[in-house]
């Protein structure tokens, strides 16, 4: 009976280490928002882009797995109107930047994400843009309530990484007031459900 039973703990122990209790969060499209941020010599600018689809995968409170797609061909931009607004917009698209006629999606997977102390976790993994592929890393919050999970994070991408050029002062002399920084900021909120 003893070896029964030591034999069936082994057992649950084993599938248990093998993310028997994983669970798969898939993103809610319609409540998940990514916003961006950039900012120039003479001002700043801010706009969204739609996640296609996500998901993500906990075991217990440990990050297993995710990866998201997100649709370039949305980029819009919030802080403009009218003529101006457009203009913009169609230049974000064009090859200056995010060439979204020919690279129309942008994707993440994630290959790391850690626990911290506080509770926040790091998360790792490979953000392709363009068909460009590079590592990044950056703090997330994660929570849980019933069978949906909320993840916040804010990323900060070096845009020339995936030679998006245009106006930097690292590429360019004389660009004087038209200088637009290396960096922009996204600001992920990702909702999923079971």
């Amino acid at each position: 009976m003893l070896k029964t039973f030591t034999t069936a703990a082994a057992i649950i122990i084993t599938l248990a280490g093998n993310s028997l209790f994983a669970q798969t969060f898939k993103a809610d499209t319609s409540k998940s928002k990514i916003a961006w941020y950039a900012a120039k010599v003479t001002g700043k600018h801010e706009g969204t882009v739609k996640l296609t689809s996500g998901s993500l995968t906990l075991d217990g409170d440990k990050v297993k797995s995710g990866t998201f797609e997100v649709n370039m061909t949305s980029i819009t931009v919030t802080d403009l109107e009218g003529e101006y607004k457009g203009k913009l917009e169609g230049h974000l698209k064009n090859d200056d930047f995010f060439a979204v006629d020919k690279f129309p999606k942008a994707n993440f997977v994630l290959t790391e994400g850690k626990k911290e102390a506080n509770g926040s976790y790091t998360l790792k993994g490979n953000l392709t843009i363009k068909g460009i592929t590079k590592p990044v890393t950056f703090p997330a919050t994660i929570t849980k309530s019933g069978g949906t999970l909320t993840s916040t994070s804010t990323l900060v991408v070096d845009r020339t990484l995936y030679d998006i050029r245009y106006g930097s002062k690292s590429f360019f002399d004389n660009i004087g007031d038209k200088a637009i920084d290396n960096e922009f900021k996204l600001t992920v909120t990702i909702v999923a459900n079971k």
